[in-house]
């Protein structure tokens, strides 16, 4: 037997000994103009399929894939982040990117190939010498999930349908009176702008739907600061940091000036709240809760609030509960602001989130409930 092992280690050696001189040598070309030998190329995708389905058995449990909010928010980030490299039911792949070895796979037809936390886990962790980055804020662990419930309808997704979904409000039409400063943009401006409107709309209303954000109304000077630090890298997103890193502050400044002045209708509140829910807050909002240490919302957020802070009042009631959870595990970002919001809400509980979030979607702005 000791004879055995040892011819069995002496030719495992052997094997390495030629394998490390082979790779030494250079003999093997690593050119993207060049395929893989076929073994190499099965090898390869063997190790990276197992390895995926190994991580992705330890993924949490999703949330809600069918929620049309998230679909809509990955497919927001799927156009700008995915489909160069991926293509999309309305246009193929870059040409550049079918040079790339491994070549990107054309993901409509093939999203279906993996399974819900696969897709996560992918998108969240990227995949090593194959082109594919990891998440671009590793701290928001919730933002891939949101192209993981677009990728789960895109098999078989006629373009029309991508469209709606990936580019939203495409032109400013109807209530044009409300959006006169679009003239008033120079080219660059009305690009970005453009851009932005995919999900946000020109009016800053996000379509309606809790997928984004309510801009519309918000104080200039906090969407400035807050698009700043998105573009800084100081408040955490991997569906908002690439698009705000490459503008120049003019620009910032721009975008933040032209949602402040925007006056859209508010959606509708919530019909089906909870009463006691709502009750309890409204005294959050006004009183905070001093047996846990919960301030007052109403010091930050209220009419006389600091300009830094946001408007809640017509917010999204999942939108508001999103960002308290976030502040509560310390993934919203680094900023000094942050800091302060996490202290604020650290000891809310599930209940109370609910319920100021509730409570904030049912309020609306002063000037507007005098109207």
């Amino acid at each position: 037997m000791r004879r055995v092992l040892t011819i069995i280690g002496l030719v495992l050696g052997a094997q390495a000994v030629g394998g490390f001189l082979f790779a030494w040598s250079g003999l093997y070309s690593i050119a993207a103009s060049k395929e893989h030998l076929p073994p190499v190329t099965w090898f390869f995708g063997m190790a990276m399929r197992s390895s995926i389905e190994t991580h992705a058995a330890f993924v949490g449990d999703p949330p809600d894939l069918d929620d049309p909010a998230l679909i809509r928010r990955g497919a927001g980030h799927y156009e700008d982040g995915c489909a160069p490299c991926h293509g999309a039911p309305d246009v193929g792949r870059n040409p550049i990117s079918r040079h790339m070895l491994p070549a990107p796979p054309f993901l409509p037809g093939h999203a279906g190939d993996w399974t819900d936390k696969q897709l996560y886990w992918i998108t969240y962790n990227g995949i090593k010498y194959a082109g594919m980055p990891a998440w671009p804020a590793q701290a928001r662990d919730d933002e891939p999930w949101a192209v993981a419930a677009f990728l789960r309808r895109l098999d078989g997704m006629s373009a029309e349908e991508y469209r709606r979904l990936a580019f939203g409000e495409t032109a400013p039409d109807g209530d044009r009176s409300a959006l006169s400063d679009l003239a008033m943009l120079d080219g660059s401006a009305r690009e970005v702008l453009d851009n932005c409107a995919r999900c946000h709309g020109y009016d800053g209303a996000g379509g309606g739907t809790a997928a984004f954000p309510r801009l519309s109304g918000q104080n200039a000077a906090y969407l400035f600061h807050a698009l700043r630090a998105y573009a800084e890298g100081g408040r955490h997103s991997g569906i908002m940091q690439p698009v705000a890193a490459g503008l120049d502050e003019s620009i910032l400044r721009t975008l933040a000036d032209h949602y402040a002045g925007q006056t859209a209708p508010y959606p509708p509140p919530p019909a089906d709240a909870d009463p006691a829910l709502l009750e309890l807050g409204a005294r959050l909002a006004e009183s905070g809760d001093r047996d846990t240490g919960v301030p007052a919302c109403s010091g930050c957020h209220g009419e006389d609030r600091d300009p830094r802070y946001p408007r809640l009042d017509g917010q999204h009631a999942s939108y508001i509960a999103d960002q308290l959870r976030l502040w509560q595990r310390d993934a919203h970002g680094d900023t000094p602001l942050s800091r302060i919001m996490g202290a604020a809400v650290r000891n809310l509980t599930e209940e109370q989130i609910r319920a100021l979030s509730l409570h904030y979607a049912q309020s609306r702005p002063r000037e507007t409930a005098d109207n």
